[in-house]
């Protein structure tokens, strides 16, 4: 059965046009609820509850609303963390025990667009056949569940704080990032109030920038899109690297002291041969069409074998879980380390790349001398 209204990353569009309208936000709620209350059905006691976090855009605060309505009339009990990068949805969920998360983002689009999308009770999006149900329940009428059994509200106050933590968790104790000064591009998305701090307690010097959302300057010329801003920023700074994030903080792009930017195939090879390096490498690494061929003959020089899927970090997580694989992403800055998370996180990346060059004590030129990238041109065909 095909889908009508999820894509590869969810359900996404323009603000006020299909899909994207209060209205069927709210139908896509109620059917999301109906799916997990009949999943939660015959357990005693157990009422299905779902995680809902957004960017900052302007629009998400109306899209939360109708969400949350929907859920509830459908008896699920909703937690809402306010602004939260996705990769922080897909751990909480997990983390709070809570039958799925939901992410109200459009990524790295303009503030005008918006987007849902799930994630199951493990932290990873939810399978082709749980969407197709939910897309089904669309097409059917509303009906509340009886007053008492409607779903109930909370708010996690204390969400970015347990997101920091897991990503600190994630770096090595027996190393620090003091002597290291950063610019970090939050792109004014989610990860304005989250990323600075797990850099700034880990003890490097942090310059944040990208870091007054409006609810409308999301991607604006800034972010991983946008690296000029960042490389600017780290030359004026006389920084040691700089950090690009998108609007929902799981792609990663990062810049040197002389201003070069690194795209998502650079750092993931970084990481592979720090992995490579420690035998923690297992099988090889996942990447997509668009990957360079100058990081794939860079890998086999290792012995390191590359996979190839489909464009969409959905296809390479998928192709990871095949393999048994834990290293994986695209040039586009999205980058997964299965060991670590259970999605693409660019603080959790970040942190990767900096204990690779940590304990090499290598620059992010040096790390990559030997992976030079061959031009390359993409034909749609």
């Amino acid at each position: 059965m095909s889908k009508n209204y999820f894509g590869t990353d969810g359900v996404r569009g323009r603000v006020g046009e299909p899909p994207i309208t209060p209205e069927l936000v709210l139908k896509l709620g109620y059917a999301a609820g109906r799916v997990l209350a009949s999943e939660s059905a015959g357990k005693p006691g157990e009422t299905p509850a779902v995680l809902i976090g957004k960017d900052t855009r302007i629009s998400g605060y109306l899209l939360e609303a109708a969400l949350e309505a929907g859920l509830s009339a459908a008896g699920v009990d909703v937690y809402l963390s306010g602004p939260l990068p996705t990769p922080a949805v897909a751990y909480l969920t997990r983390a709070l025990r809570l039958s799925a998360g939901v992410v109200i983002s459009a990524s790295h689009n303009p503030f005008e667009d918006n987007g849902i999308k799930f994630f199951s009770a493990s932290g990873t999006k939810l399978p082709d056949a749980v969407e197709q149900a939910i897309e089904r329940g669309m097409g059917e009428p509303i009906a509340c569940v009886p007053s008492q059994e409607l779903g109930k509200a909370f708010r996690v106050n204390d969400a970015a704080g347990r997101y920091v933590e897991f990503c600190k968790s994630t770096y090595p104790n027996e190393l620090d990032l003091k002597g290291l000064k950063l610019v970090i591009d939050c792109a004014h998305g989610a990860a304005y109030h989250v990323a600075p701090p797990v850099f700034h307690e880990l003890g490097a010097e942090v310059i944040a920038i990208g870091s007054e959302p409006d609810g409308m300057n999301i991607n604006a010329g800034v972010g991983a899109m946008h690296p000029r801003f960042l490389q600017a920023a780290v030359v004026e700074h006389g920084a040691d690297l700089g950090l690009a994030l998108d609007g929902d903080g799981d792609r990663l792009i990062m810049v040197d002291a002389e201003g070069r930017c690194y795209d998502g195939d650079q750092l993931l090879y970084v990481i592979a041969l720090d992995y490579w390096r420690r035998g923690a490498m297992a099988g090889g690494v996942v990447g997509t069409q668009m990957s360079n061929l100058g990081f794939e003959q860079a890998l086999a020089r290792r012995g390191i074998p590359l996979e190839r899927t489909p464009v969409g970090d959905r296809y390479v997580l998928e192709k990871m879980q095949e393999k048994g694989w834990i290293l994986g992403g695209e040039n586009s800055g999205h980058i997964i380390c299965l060991d670590k998370h259970t999605t693409g996180d660019a603080i959790v990346a970040a942190l990767a790349v900096l204990r690779a060059l940590r304990e090499q004590d290598a620059t992010l030129a040096a790390a990559t001398a030997d992976a030079p990238l061959f031009p390359q041109r993409l034909i749609n065909v």
